[in-house]
């Protein structure tokens, strides 16, 4: 694990290297907003007596919630700050375990591969993005790449 250093550039990033980020509490109101904001108000992410007959019991958060508060965690990171360019890629997004309100997530994110572009002033990223649970469990995976600045000159 390294420290984290604000705004990486390409050449910042080491294969192997892992960042965590910091942590964030899932609540029921981000649950209900998130079902608000995209217009799911699936029963297995709003209905706790329908949720009384699945496997979850009460209500579980989005994946893409889940997703989307992961992100702005590696946001709050600052790995990203001044210099990530966009989103490319994501890969194999898999939901391994229930997120509930009151679950407590962070991200783990490994570099496993980056890559020059054509373009001199940037540089694609490849991580490796586990979406932990305070209990140790992965909620959720993926490979991402990212598109970065390369250092100026």
């Amino acid at each position: 694990m390294s420290n984290i250093v604000r705004g990486r550039y390409f050449e910042d990033f080491e294969i192997g290297a892992e960042f965590v980020s910091p942590a964030r509490t899932i609540t029921l109101t981000d649950i209900v907003n998130f079902a608000c904001l995209s217009g799911d108000f699936n029963e297995v992410h709003t209905n706790f007596e329908y949720c009384k007959t699945t496997s979850f019991g009460e209500p579980i958060a989005h994946g893409p919630l889940v997703y989307a508060v992961a992100a702005g965690l590696q946001y709050a990171s600052g790995i990203n700050d001044g210099t990530l360019l966009a989103l490319l890629e994501n890969d194999s997004w898999r939901m391994l375990s229930p997120v509930k309100h009151g679950d407590t997530i962070r991200m783990v994110s490994k570099v496993v591969d980056k890559k020059e572009t054509s373009k001199p002033d940037r540089g694609v990223v490849t991580l490796h993005r586990k979406v932990i649970k305070q209990d140790g469990l992965s909620a959720q995976e993926m490979t991402t790449k990212f598109l970065y600045r390369r250092r100026p000159a």
